[in-house]
C-alpha cells in the first residue's frame, strides 16, 4: 500500500496503529495524519529506537494493510 493510499485512508487505519504502538497518544496519530516521516521520528522519540528500526516498523505496518 503506498504512501497516498495510506494518507487517504488514514482515519481507518489510525485504529490499526494505535493498536500496535499504544504508547503514542490520539494527539500523535491526529496530526501525523498518515504521514510515515512524522510517525517514524514519534517512534523513535517514544521507544527510542533509531531511525532504520523506526523506519522498519512503519515500512512493516504498510505492508501488513496490502
Amino acid at each position: 500500500m503506498n504512501k497516498d493510499i495510506i494518507a487517504g485512508n488514514w482515519k481507518q487505519l489510525k485504529g490499526k496503529a494505535q493498536a500496535k504502538w499504544g504508547d503514542l497518544t490520539d494527539d500523535v496519530f491526529d496530526v501525523a495524519e498518515g504521514n510515515s516521516e512524522y510517525l517514524s521520528g514519534k517512534l523513535q522519540e517514544k521507544y527510542g529506537w533509531q531511525r532504520d528500526r523506526a523506519d522498519k516498523e512503519v515500512s512493516d505496518f504498510r505492508n501488513t494493510l496490502n
